[in-house]
């Protein structure tokens, strides 16, 4: 499957801006959630695109530019921890693309949600979408709003490592590594941490 076979089918089926959506940091124990939503030019040919989980974090950081300057239009959200908390990470996550699609400016008129699941408690995908499970690796433009999700929510827990660096967000992201519950346990949560979470 190529990585425009999602959006030909969609293109056949009446829509011409289709924007690709994704999020990044549902797993962490610390940190926001964010999401990306990406219009490309039809067809582009955007060397290196792939699911960002694919690509070390130079090939992101490097990919991240190009797809910025090559979009027909892209928006980035974020959902904090500290109302992830107050409403739970579904409905988070299901804001933060929702927030990011409605602030594409041209509108997209279809969106390719990456995954399986549209709605949350709180909040729902308001546009026409389909969801797509393993999306990021199936579409150019979920792959795109990957990269741009993933990269945001790094360089942001790069940030909070200056804050808090005894919890060495800079290295794991704010995920639940070894170490990183090893500091939670010995120093307790900072105020980035997501309190609905288990941390041990």
């Amino acid at each position: 499957m190529s990585l425009w076979e999602a959006e030909n089918l969609y293109r056949e089926k009446g829509y011409t801006a289709i924007c690709g959506c994704d999020e990044a940091g549902a797993g962490p124990l610390a940190g926001p959630v964010y999401a990306a939503a990406v219009i490309l030019p039809f067809g582009v040919d955007i060397p290196g695109l792939n699911d960002s989980k694919q690509l070390t974090e130079k090939m992101r950081e490097a990919l991240f530019p190009i797809i910025q300057e090559t979009a027909v239009a892209w928006a980035i959200a974020s959902v904090s921890a500290q109302e992830i908390d107050a409403t739970d990470i579904l409905t988070a996550r299901m804001k933060a693309m929702d927030l990011a699609i409605s602030q594409l400016s041209p509108q997209a008129d279809f969106a390719l949600i990456d995954g399986n699941r549209d709605h949350g408690r709180g909040s729902a995908i308001t546009l026409a979408h389909q969801c797509v499970v393993k999306g990021d690796s199936l579409s150019a433009s979920i792959a795109a709003a990957s990269i741009l999700a993933k990269v945001s929510r790094d360089r942001v827990m790069v940030e909070l490592d200056r804050r808090y660096p005894q919890y060495g967000f800079a290295k794991h992201k704010g995920y639940p590594t070894k170490a990183h519950k090893a500091a939670i346990a010995a120093l307790g949560p900072c105020p980035e941490h997501r309190r609905s979470y288990k941390w041990t």
